[in-house]
């Protein structure tokens, strides 16, 4: 994936952006990672870089995708080997595996870009002829704190998405830089707000719908929810008896669609039950100029000041439904202004360029 023109810091790269292989990178996104590396792909090729994004099946036709090596079918007698991992394993092992033993093989690039949550790119990282910089998505795992036993002293570089998920890497990857993750502002335009409370996300325990739609009856504001349901188990069980009676599910939108219903809503209900590394979607809520009613967990208090939303203690539902309340008064241009000033794709794009740079020397 390439422009014809020519980055304005200097000469154009040769890149290859490392994706998830667990699900394609194209909309309706299966989460933040995914329209993460999308953005970051197209960003870096309109600034006329050349970007080949390696990524699994059925990803959007604009990127310039090298598909990752499908899971070769497996013979009967070795499918009855009682140690078998399981079998989403097995293929994103073999995925990476390939991937990484032909990046070592090719001396193209000037710079690999890890977007993944795999520890294959850290572990193999020595064996690639290019910088391998590695962007931390998540708080540490097993599987990444072992690879990087691995390669602890092999030079790689660190990006995390926020200064909350650089502190959680710290005792392990003490020198990360921070690049936050950002969203097209031209995408997600402001809106009228005046509409019900909205949350939108992945609909999983972690992202925590069901406190959000406690607090949306306590505040008697209803509450619409989007996003993918990746569980269904849990919505059936959890969220699906809470529907009704002015709280409605509208399912998985592409993000124009999303970014037109954020921007209709008065206020954006956002609430992590876990150390949010980021929060995306604090981001797309506040581009839109949709205050933002949240918990106070992980990154959120880096991205949400007094101009543009409302942080609660977590758990708290009381506070939460006095806070949607409250924010629904706020400026929404104050909002927007807020969203310009931190969290634009070009900011999120160029510190990567400079990232790239410097390892590249």
């Amino acid at each position: 994936m390439t422009s014809p023109e020519v980055s304005p810091s200097g000469p154009a790269l040769r890149v290859a952006l490392v994706a998830s292989a667990r699900f394609p990178i194209r909309e309706p996104f299966a989460g933040g990672l995914e329209a993460h590396t999308w953005q970051l792909a197209t960003g870096l090729a309109a600034r006329g870089h050349e970007v080949h994004v390696y990524a699994g099946a059925g990803s959007d036709p604009i990127l310039d995708v090298r598909g990752l090596r499908p899971l070769p079918a497996l013979s009967a007698a070795a499918r009855q080997d009682v140690s078998m991992p399981a079998e989403y394993f097995l293929a994103e092992h073999h995925a990476y595996l390939g991937l990484m033993l032909g990046l070592a093989l090719d001396t193209g690039y000037d710079v690999v870009h890890n977007n993944s949550l795999h520890y294959l790119p850290i572990a193999m990282a020595d064996a690639v002829p290019a910088p391998v910089l590695t962007t931390l998505h998540t708080p540490p795992t097993p599987w990444l704190e072992s690879a990087l036993d691995i390669s602890r002293d092999r030079g790689l570089t660190f990006a995390a998405v926020s200064r909350h998920t650089a502190r959680m890497w710290a005792h392990c990857v003490p020198d990360a830089h921070v690049v936050p993750n950002g969203v097209d502002l031209e995408l997600w335009r402001p809106g009228p707000g005046g509409g019900p409370p909205l949350w939108f996300g992945r609909v999983a325990p972690e992202k925590g719908p069901v406190p959000a739609i406690l607090a949306a009856r306590a505040a008697g504001t209803g509450l619409l929810l989007a996003g993918p349901c990746p569980d269904r188990d849990f919505f059936r069980a959890e969220v699906e008896p809470l529907l009704g009676a002015g709280v409605d599910y509208v399912g998985h939108l592409d993000h124009l669609a999303l970014a037109r219903l954020v921007g209709e809503s008065s206020v954006a209900v956002i609430t992590p039950c876990w150390d949010e590394p980021y929060g995306l979607v604090v981001a797309e809520a506040l581009a839109c100029g949709t205050p933002v009613a949240a918990f106070a967990r992980g990154a959120l208090p880096e991205l949400v000041d007094a101009d543009s939303g409302l942080l609660v203690e977590p758990g708290d539902i009381d506070a939460l439904a006095d806070a949607i309340k409250t924010v629904a008064t706020l400026d929404r241009a104050a909002v927007r202004r807020r969203a310009e000033e931190l969290c634009s794709v070009e900011r999120m794009v160029e510190g990567y360029e400079h990232l790239y740079r410097a390892v590249v020397g």
